[in-house]
Parts: structure tokens; sequence; C-alpha cells
């Protein structure tokens, strides 16, 4: 007997612990809870949607069901769409949407039951909406350099299509930097400090700000990543851009070439020019030191004159002597008056 109510106890115990364990619950941090029953959402005494705080609340178990929202701020990366400007040219812009809910209450009534999904989708078409009605307005630099109609009409039709969004394409980039040159050439308050892009995206926080608070939505930003160009009209310009490069490239190198051929031509001038002026160095200092020399041996035969003739003498009968040659001379000659007297003072 004492063995059947100690296991009715037990199972007693077990069945409560069961539901108690399933009458509680917890409400994350960063999330709100609305508790439904029967499939219907329970409302306090005013009639409105009880909204549950983060924390450990109590509920009835097994009819009551706990749905958590995130109100946190979340984001949307919308995919790449096609937009019409002005000049009724198309544009691929990407953009992107931090929200969080504002009223969790509304939020739940207008998005079937908290539905991600479907509140995702419904900020994305009035994204959409909101940017066209914005680009729709705008040329193509407007809405990447910010310059205004005005200062618009001083550009060239070929120079909006160079332009390409700045983190896809640094080479468009830098046409646009060039058409901005340009443009503050024609105006001294030609430099804008902001892209029309900035004035597009507030606008678009705005309108989608206001239309969104019916969804108990807040807006907290709307961001444009980037604008491209559609593929088609991109690689043309890529092509033309390359063409106007290598025409760059080609002209750069024929200046180079120029240029080294002058240097080249310098140079050797100045090579020519310097060996000249050696030679000449070199000769004048020849021809001093032929002169020096000239005047110490007029010096030293002066002091002597006999000695020098004497010398002279001896050096004409060496040379005469050496060759085979004959020499026919007359006895009484010059070139024997040392043969006779050694002081040749003596005739033979």
């Amino acid at each position: 007997m004492n063995k059947g109510m100690l296991n009715l106890l037990l199972i007693v115990v077990v069945v409560l612990g069961f539901i108690g364990f399933n009458s509680l619950y917890v409400v994350n941090e960063g999330s709100k809870g609305i508790v439904t029953r029967f499939g219907k959402v329970l409302r306090n005494s005013d009639g409105k949607l009880n909204i549950v705080d983060p924390g450990l609340h109590i509920k009835a178990p097994f009819i009551d069901h706990v749905k958590d929202l995130d109100v946190r701020i979340q984001t949307i990366s919308s995919s790449a769409d096609r937009f019409v400007t002005s000049e009724k040219k198309d544009v691929i812009i990407d953009s992107y949407v931090k929200w969080q809910i504002l009223d969790a209450a509304t939020y739940y009534l207008t998005t079937a039951g908290g539905n991600k999904l479907q509140a995702e989708e419904l900020l994305r078409r009035r994204i959409n909406n909101s940017l066209r009605s914005q680009i729709g307005r705008l040329t193509i630099h407007e809405i990447v350099s910010g310059q205004n109609n005005g200062q618009d009409a001083a550009l060239e039709e070929s120079d909006f299509d160079t332009v390409v969004d700045n983190s896809q394409n640094e080479a468009a980039a830098d046409n646009t930097t060039e058409i901005a040159a340009n443009t503050q050439e024609t105006t001294p308050e030609a430099t804008v400090s902001q892209s029309k892009r900035d004035e597009v995206m507030q606008n678009a926080l705005k309108d989608i700000g206001a239309s969104a608070k019916a969804l108990g939505i807040k807006i907290v930003d709307v961001r444009i990543k980037q604008i491209n160009l559609p593929p088609e009209v991109s690689n043309s310009i890529y092509q033309r851009m390359r063409a106007e490069r290598d025409a760059v490239a080609k002209l750069h190198r024929s200046q180079g070439r120029k240029e080294a051929e002058a240097i080249k031509a310098h140079a050797d001038r100045e090579v020519v020019v310097k060996i000249a002026e050696a030679e000449r160095q070199a000769r004048s200092l020849r021809g001093e030191g032929d002169a020096e020399a000239t005047r110490i041996y007029a010096e030293a035969y002066k002091q002597n004159p006999k000695l020098f003739e004497f010398l002279r003498s001896m050096d004409a009968y060496k040379n005469s002597m050496k060759g085979k040659d004959t020499l026919v001379l007359q006895p009484d000659s010059e070139f024997f008056k040392f043969f006779n007297d050694a002081n040749g003072t003596s005739k033979p």
C-alpha cells in the first residue's frame, strides 16, 4: 500500500513539474513577446495587444503560445535593380535599409502575425518606389558627382557615359573626377560638398519612414551602396577608355623616345667638345713644352758655342757613317773641319 502511494505521489510530482515547466517562458533581451491562446492574441483590459517585455513570465500551459519579435536594428539588403534617370538612361542601384520594430502590436497585426519575410518584402517595395521617384528626377551626373542642372549644362553628353560607381571601377572614378574638375573651371562655386546621392537617401528615408510607421516599423537609415551602369554600356565605356589610355601611353612613349634622342645627341656633342678641348689643351701644352725645351737648349748652347758646334759635327759624322751610302764631298768642305783640327779653326 505504501509503495503504491509513493508511485502515485511520484507520478503527481512529475505531472506537476511538467505542467509547471510548460507554464514558464523566457523572452530574450532585444525581443518582445506576444501571447496567443487558441490562435487569438491575448489583449489587456484596455483592449490592446498584450506585449510581453524581456524576462521570465508565466503562461497557461499547452494552450498559450508565445511569438518572439526581434526589436533590434535589422538590415535589408535589396537586390540591385534598374532605375531610369531623367535622361531616360538606365542605372543599376544597390541599396540597403536598417530598420527596427517600433510598435510590436501594430507590426504583428500588419505582417500576418509578425512574419518577418512579409515585412521585408513590403519594405523593399516601398524602397524601390521611393528610389524610382527620386532617381527619375535626376541625371546620372547629379546622382554620382552632385552637380546641379546649371552646372551640368556645361558638360558634354559623352561625359555622362563615363560615370561608373566608385567602388566598382576606379578608372571611371577618375573620369568623374575629371568631369568635376572641368566643371569647377566654369564657376567659382562649382565644388559641391555632397552628392545628390545623399539627398536621394535623405528623401527616401523620410518617405519610407512615414509609410513604415503604419507597419509599426521605424526606418533607421537608407543607404545606396553602389551605382553602376548596365553591363552592355560599361563594356563599351571600358573599351573606349582603354583606347584612350593606349593613345595617351603611345604619346608618352613617343615623347620619351624624342627626349631620349635629344639627350643622347646632347651627350654625344658634349663628348666631342670635351675631346676637342682636351686635344687643344694637349697640343698647347706640347707646344709650350717644346718651346721651353728649345729655349733651354738655346741658353745652354750660348754658354759654349764651340762645344755645341763640335757635338753637332760628331752627330753628323756618326749618322753619315752608319749607313752604306756614299758621300761625295770636297776636301775643303766644312763637314771635315774637325778632322784636321780638333778646334775646327784650320781648313784642310
